[in-house]
Protein backbone atom coordinates (compact mmCIF):
# COMPACT_ATOMS: atom_id res chain seq x y z
CA UNK A 1 0.00 0.00 0.00
CA UNK A 2 3.01 2.37 0.37
CA UNK A 3 3.40 3.09 -3.17
CA UNK A 4 -0.22 3.69 -3.75
CA UNK A 5 -1.14 7.49 -4.61
CA UNK A 6 -3.55 9.45 -1.87
CA UNK A 7 -6.20 8.95 -4.68
CA UNK A 8 -6.55 5.18 -4.91
CA UNK A 9 -5.62 5.08 -1.18
CA UNK A 10 -8.96 6.61 -0.60
CA UNK A 11 -10.67 4.27 -3.38
CA UNK A 12 -9.49 1.20 -1.62
CA UNK A 13 -10.52 2.09 1.28
CA UNK A 14 -14.05 3.10 -0.19
CA UNK A 15 -14.12 -0.77 -1.20
CA UNK A 16 -12.87 -2.03 1.90
CA UNK A 17 -15.94 0.24 4.22
CA UNK A 18 -18.37 -0.88 1.14
CA UNK A 19 -17.83 -4.53 2.41
CA UNK A 20 -17.89 -3.95 5.81
CA UNK A 21 -21.36 -2.04 5.51
CA UNK A 22 -22.25 -4.56 2.96
CA UNK A 23 -21.12 -7.96 5.07
CA UNK A 24 -22.91 -6.48 8.34
CA UNK A 25 -26.60 -5.36 6.69
CA UNK A 26 -26.53 -8.70 4.62
CA UNK A 27 -25.57 -10.87 7.92
CA UNK A 28 -27.90 -9.00 10.42
CA UNK A 29 -30.80 -7.37 8.52
CA UNK A 30 -31.70 -8.67 5.21
CA UNK A 31 -34.62 -6.47 4.61
CA UNK A 32 -32.66 -3.37 5.57
CA UNK A 33 -30.34 -4.68 3.09
CA UNK A 34 -32.74 -5.35 0.40
CA UNK A 35 -35.21 -2.49 0.65
CA UNK A 36 -32.71 0.08 2.16
CA UNK A 37 -29.40 -0.67 1.25
CA UNK A 38 -29.20 -2.10 -1.70
CA UNK A 39 -33.03 -1.27 -3.32
CA UNK A 40 -33.72 0.60 -6.94
CA UNK A 41 -32.26 4.05 -6.53
CA UNK A 42 -30.69 3.43 -3.26
CA UNK A 43 -27.10 3.96 -1.93
CA UNK A 44 -25.57 1.55 -3.64
CA UNK A 45 -26.81 1.66 -7.18
CA UNK A 46 -26.27 5.43 -7.03
CA UNK A 47 -22.67 5.30 -5.80
CA UNK A 48 -22.22 3.01 -8.99
CA UNK A 49 -23.87 5.34 -10.76
CA UNK A 50 -21.17 7.96 -9.81
CA UNK A 51 -18.31 5.42 -9.84
CA UNK A 52 -18.88 4.82 -13.53
CA UNK A 53 -19.47 8.00 -14.77
CA UNK A 54 -16.36 9.36 -12.44
CA UNK A 55 -14.57 6.63 -14.94
CA UNK A 56 -15.63 8.20 -18.45
CA UNK A 57 -14.85 11.49 -16.78
CA UNK A 58 -11.09 10.09 -16.18
CA UNK A 59 -10.65 9.32 -19.67
CA UNK A 60 -12.22 12.90 -20.83
CA UNK A 61 -9.31 14.10 -18.83
CA UNK A 62 -7.14 11.58 -20.15
CA UNK A 63 -8.04 12.96 -23.92
CA UNK A 64 -7.55 16.23 -23.17
CA UNK A 65 -4.61 15.58 -21.15
CA UNK A 66 -2.77 14.18 -24.36
CA UNK A 67 -4.94 15.39 -27.16
CA UNK A 68 -1.35 17.16 -28.51
CA UNK A 69 0.56 13.84 -27.95
CA UNK A 70 -1.36 11.05 -28.87
CA UNK A 71 -2.39 9.46 -31.83
CA UNK A 72 -5.24 9.03 -33.45
CA UNK A 73 -5.78 5.14 -32.24
CA UNK A 74 -5.46 5.70 -28.79
CA UNK A 75 -7.74 8.85 -28.91
CA UNK A 76 -10.54 6.73 -30.59
CA UNK A 77 -9.91 4.11 -27.69
CA UNK A 78 -9.99 6.24 -25.30
CA UNK A 79 -13.20 8.13 -26.78
CA UNK A 80 -14.58 4.40 -26.38
CA UNK A 81 -13.70 4.29 -23.47
CA UNK A 82 -15.23 7.45 -21.97
CA UNK A 83 -18.75 6.41 -24.54
CA UNK A 84 -19.22 3.01 -22.60
CA UNK A 85 -18.78 4.04 -19.31
CA UNK A 86 -20.63 7.06 -19.40
CA UNK A 87 -23.76 4.75 -21.32
CA UNK A 88 -23.43 2.11 -18.17
CA UNK A 89 -23.50 5.33 -15.89
CA UNK A 90 -27.05 6.28 -17.52
CA UNK A 91 -28.10 2.62 -17.70
CA UNK A 92 -27.72 2.18 -13.86
CA UNK A 93 -30.02 4.94 -13.10
CA UNK A 94 -31.97 4.26 -16.52
CA UNK A 95 -30.99 7.75 -17.01
CA UNK A 96 -31.98 9.80 -14.35
CA UNK A 97 -35.92 8.70 -14.66
CA UNK A 98 -37.14 8.07 -11.55
CA UNK A 99 -34.77 11.20 -10.45
CA UNK A 100 -36.61 13.17 -12.39
CA UNK A 101 -40.26 11.39 -12.51
CA UNK A 102 -40.14 10.50 -16.33
CA UNK A 103 -42.52 8.53 -17.54
CA UNK A 104 -41.10 5.88 -19.63
CA UNK A 105 -42.78 5.44 -23.22
CA UNK A 106 -45.19 3.10 -24.28
CA UNK A 107 -42.16 0.55 -25.93
CA UNK A 108 -40.32 0.27 -22.71
CA UNK A 109 -43.49 0.30 -20.71
CA UNK A 110 -44.26 -3.47 -22.49
CA UNK A 111 -40.60 -4.54 -23.60
CA UNK A 112 -38.77 -3.86 -20.17
CA UNK A 113 -39.08 -5.96 -17.49
CA UNK A 114 -39.41 -3.43 -14.69
CA UNK A 115 -41.27 -0.68 -17.23
CA UNK A 116 -38.12 1.81 -16.91
CA UNK A 117 -36.40 3.41 -19.28
CA UNK A 118 -33.12 1.32 -19.96
CA UNK A 119 -31.78 -1.33 -22.37
CA UNK A 120 -30.44 -3.68 -19.80
CA UNK A 121 -33.58 -4.80 -18.74
CA UNK A 122 -35.14 -5.36 -21.84
CA UNK A 123 -37.05 -8.72 -22.63
CA UNK A 124 -37.11 -9.85 -26.08
CA UNK A 125 -39.48 -12.76 -26.80
CA UNK A 126 -39.13 -14.95 -23.02
CA UNK A 127 -35.33 -13.35 -22.94
CA UNK A 128 -34.26 -11.31 -19.94
CA UNK A 129 -31.07 -8.80 -21.73
CA UNK A 130 -29.81 -8.05 -18.64
CA UNK A 131 -29.52 -11.77 -18.18
CA UNK A 132 -28.09 -12.77 -21.33
CA UNK A 133 -25.84 -10.09 -22.03
CA UNK A 134 -25.21 -7.76 -18.92
CA UNK A 135 -24.81 -11.19 -16.78
CA UNK A 136 -23.33 -13.91 -18.71
CA UNK A 137 -21.31 -12.23 -21.40
CA UNK A 138 -20.56 -9.70 -19.03
CA UNK A 139 -19.15 -12.11 -16.82
CA UNK A 140 -17.05 -13.48 -19.18
CA UNK A 141 -15.58 -10.21 -20.82
CA UNK A 142 -14.34 -9.22 -17.57
CA UNK A 143 -12.95 -12.36 -16.48
CA UNK A 144 -11.05 -12.18 -19.43
CA UNK A 145 -9.89 -8.56 -19.33
CA UNK A 146 -9.25 -8.85 -14.98
CA UNK A 147 -7.43 -12.76 -14.95
CA UNK A 148 -6.16 -13.60 -18.76
CA UNK A 149 -5.29 -10.07 -20.14
CA UNK A 150 -2.46 -9.19 -17.64
CA UNK A 151 -0.79 -12.05 -18.07
CA UNK A 152 -0.95 -11.90 -22.09
CA UNK A 153 0.18 -8.36 -22.60
CA UNK A 154 3.16 -9.50 -19.75
CA UNK A 155 3.97 -12.57 -22.01
CA UNK A 156 3.05 -11.58 -25.65
CA UNK A 157 4.37 -8.88 -27.46
CA UNK A 158 0.96 -8.59 -30.09
CA UNK A 159 -1.03 -7.90 -26.73
CA UNK A 160 0.83 -5.05 -25.51
CA UNK A 161 1.17 -3.44 -28.51
CA UNK A 162 -2.27 -3.78 -29.19
CA UNK A 163 -3.66 -2.65 -25.26
CA UNK A 164 -1.20 0.23 -25.38
CA UNK A 165 -1.93 1.94 -29.15
CA UNK A 166 -5.61 1.64 -28.26
CA UNK A 167 -5.00 3.18 -24.65
CA UNK A 168 -6.91 -0.13 -22.69
CA UNK A 169 -5.51 0.42 -18.93
CA UNK A 170 -4.23 -3.04 -17.78
CA UNK A 171 -4.70 -4.58 -14.49
CA UNK A 172 -2.14 -4.44 -12.13
CA UNK A 173 -2.04 -7.39 -9.68
CA UNK A 174 -3.12 -5.42 -6.86
CA UNK A 175 -6.82 -5.01 -9.40
CA UNK A 176 -6.98 -8.83 -9.88
CA UNK A 177 -6.58 -9.75 -5.90
CA UNK A 178 -9.18 -7.08 -4.88
CA UNK A 179 -11.66 -8.68 -7.62
CA UNK A 180 -11.12 -12.28 -6.63
CA UNK A 181 -11.68 -10.87 -2.65
CA UNK A 182 -14.79 -9.28 -4.18
CA UNK A 183 -16.32 -12.20 -5.64
CA UNK A 184 -15.51 -14.38 -2.31
CA UNK A 185 -16.90 -11.98 -0.23
CA UNK A 186 -19.48 -11.29 -2.19
CA UNK A 187 -20.82 -15.25 -2.63
CA UNK A 188 -21.28 -15.08 0.83
CA UNK A 189 -23.70 -12.66 1.60
CA UNK A 190 -26.93 -14.11 2.20
CA UNK A 191 -29.48 -11.18 1.34
CA UNK A 192 -30.96 -11.24 -2.25
CA UNK A 193 -29.71 -8.02 -4.05
CA UNK A 194 -25.90 -8.66 -2.81
CA UNK A 195 -24.97 -8.47 -6.53
CA UNK A 196 -25.31 -4.29 -6.63
CA UNK A 197 -22.65 -4.37 -4.11
CA UNK A 198 -20.62 -6.55 -6.88
CA UNK A 199 -21.58 -3.92 -9.19
CA UNK A 200 -20.21 -1.53 -6.90
CA UNK A 201 -17.17 -2.94 -6.31
CA UNK A 202 -16.87 -3.09 -10.40
CA UNK A 203 -17.45 0.12 -10.68
CA UNK A 204 -14.61 1.49 -7.72
CA UNK A 205 -12.26 -1.36 -8.92
CA UNK A 206 -12.19 -0.08 -13.01
CA UNK A 207 -11.86 3.68 -11.91
CA UNK A 208 -9.13 2.55 -9.81
CA UNK A 209 -7.64 0.52 -13.15
CA UNK A 210 -8.29 3.75 -15.22
CA UNK A 211 -6.03 5.95 -12.56
CA UNK A 212 -3.50 3.92 -12.35
CA UNK A 213 -3.04 0.65 -14.34
CA UNK A 214 0.00 -1.60 -14.61
CA UNK A 215 0.51 0.08 -18.22
CA UNK A 216 0.66 3.84 -16.37
CA UNK A 217 2.81 4.86 -19.38
CA UNK A 218 -0.12 4.97 -21.46
CA UNK A 219 -1.31 8.09 -20.20
CA UNK A 220 1.78 10.08 -20.56
CA UNK A 221 2.59 13.01 -22.56
CA UNK A 222 4.75 11.10 -25.31
CA UNK A 223 3.57 10.97 -28.69
CA UNK A 224 5.02 7.06 -28.84
CA UNK A 225 3.36 6.70 -24.80
CA UNK A 226 6.71 5.71 -23.59
CA UNK A 227 7.47 6.90 -20.17
CA UNK A 228 9.05 10.25 -19.36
Amino acid sequence: MKNLSKTELLGFMFLLVTFVNSLYFGFTDEMLFNEHYAQEDGLVENETALMLLGVSLLCIYHLFRGWKYKKILWKTGTVIFAVLFFFAAGEEISWGQRIFGITSGDFFVENNAQGETNLHNLVVGDTKINKLIFSQLLMVVMVTYLLIVPLLYRKTRWVKNLADTFAVPIVAWKHTIAFIACTILVSIIPADRKWEVYELAFGILFFLIFLAPFNRHIFEKKENGAPE
